[in-house]
């Protein structure tokens, strides 16, 4: 796995050993790309190249797939794809398959925006390629971020609890765009429209992806 935060490792080996415990799962993490990323609005020229050296690493060090953990540089993961001859799942591109087949009108809940953009192209990409018209409505909660920079835990997942909840007479389905967002499960309980979180979907998704290699 490639990762640009240490707080998403556990719940993502926790999924894999939950699902495949025959996987043996290995980390690259980085946290001065999602700094970098942060820091710039976007995908820079020099995390494009560190990530792209940590593929063509992870496939050296003997990897038979490749899990890109963070939606902000699922742009460098997919010129990353090219470089390598395993293959590299990225945590979001199956819950956005998902996504459009669920519904039309499609909310992106995000924390930062360096994550949104990402998402909604990633979101119109899949939608176009599945023939299928979307309409997106983007809800950025930067007051969540904030409280999570604090350490806020609580506070981070009751603003987004309610942003979610006041979504769900206006769309069809709801996308989490970070995989931080899996801590909401527990309290967001039954819901009236599908809420997906990228974690569960995208792990689920890499094990088919190992079990079709053969």
């Amino acid at each position: 796995m490639i990762h640009t935060n240490q707080l998403a490792g556990g719940d993502l080996t926790r999924l894999f050993n939950e699902l495949a415990p025959d996987v043996t799962v290995r980390n690259i993490i980085d946290d001065s790309m999602l700094a970098e990323v942060l820091a710039a609005g976007g995908v820079t020229p020099g995390v494009l190249r560190r990530y792209c050296q940590y593929a063509v690493l992870a496939e050296a060090s003997g990897a038979d797939l490749i899990f890109s953990q963070c939606s902000s540089v699922g742009e460098a993961a997919d010129i990353a794809r090219s470089m390598v001859s395993i293959p590299l799942v990225k945590i979001d591109e199956r819950m956005a398959e998902v996504a459009c087949q669920k519904g039309n009108r499609i909310a992106v809940v995000a924390t930062a925006a360096t994550t949104l953009g990402p998402t909604t192209r990633l979101l119109t990409r899949t939608a176009e390629r599945l023939g299928t018209r979307i309409t997106i409505v983007e809800e950025l909660c930067t007051a969540a971020f904030e409280r999570m920079l604090a350490g806020d835990r609580k506070g981070h997942n009751e603003i987004l609890l309610g942003r979610i909840r006041d979504l769900f007479s206006r769309v069809d389905v709801v996308v989490c765009a970070q995989g931080s967002m899996l801590s909401l499960k527990p309290d967001l309980g039954e819901t009236p429209i599908p809420v997906l979180m990228s974690p569960p979907i995208g792990v689920a998704h890499a094990v088919e992806v190992l079990r079709g290699l053969g």
